[in-house]
């Protein structure tokens, strides 16, 4: 598969055209941000890491039956996936309170949830990624009643297959985000996972200590941040 021009340049990776317009290459950068880009760090070995932790991941949900965009691993910083048109949501789920969720409602970080919460953000770094509900979604045309019913379904599956997998690990999984869109060469089809799983997207704590081993290390400037990236990638088992 034959790298060609970028095509697209997020916070932390870059996405490639090929020479197959239904395949792009992300390659998997160095670099951080926390406060929508307001904060920012290279940090040596994270492109690599997550890389690789999400390749693992990805692997185990498809051999599930998710439907996602990952192909294969390239190399030690890059992977083949599905092009893809994406819905301008994230879906969130908290399965223990933290974050934004602890500061919107006044309750205790770390409190544990009866029961898995869903979350719909609008995709904007603009206007800080607002909560919105199905309703804004479909009446704005974001998306349709069926994609937002396979959102969220999606979402509680991943969530039933990756939490006994982390805890096993030792680790909670506390909350994380995901998005999905249509592959290029079905664009009526059902949706597909089309966002990576790595600690730079979820929250993750050691269940004996509560120790933070994903990215609020960076924001809360904890440090050792890939240091426990890749305690992570050990524990679940992912290659380094």
């Amino acid at each position: 598969m034959e790298k060609r021009q970028e095509r697209y340049r997020g916070k932390a990776k870059t996405v490639y055209a090929t020479d197959d317009p239904q395949h792009l290459i992300m390659h998997y950068r160095d670099d951080v941000s926390a406060f929508d880009g307001a904060k920012l760090a290279k940090l040596d070995r994270k492109g690599e890491t997550n890389n690789r932790i999400n390749a693992y991941v990805m692997g185990k949900l498809s051999a599930a039956g998710v439907p996602t965009h990952f192909v294969r691993l390239l190399n030690e910083r890059d992977s083949l996936v599905k092009a893809m048109k994406m819905l301008p949501v994230e879906c969130v789920v908290r399965n223990v309170c933290a974050g934004s969720m602890a500061k919107r409602y006044g309750i205790e970080e770390g409190t544990r949830l009866p029961e898995p919460i869903f979350e719909f953000f609008l995709k904007n770094d603009a206007l800080h990624d607002p909560l919105v509900n199905d309703d804004h979604i479909r009446i704005l045309g974001w998306a349709n009643a069926d994609e937002i019913a396979q959102m969220k379904k999606m979402t509680h599956e991943v969530n039933a297959l990756l939490k006994p997998m982390f805890e096993t690990a030792g680790i909670v999984l506390v909350d994380y985000k995901l998005e999905f869109g249509h592959t290029l060469d079905n664009p009526q089809g059902p949706l597909v996972l089309g966002d990576e799983f790595t600690p730079d997207g979820c929250r993750l704590w050691d269940v004996k200590t509560g120790e933070k081993l994903d990215k609020d290390r960076f924001r809360r400037d904890l440090g050792d941040v890939i240091e426990h990236y890749r305690e992570v990638a050990r524990r679940i088992g992912a290659p380094l």
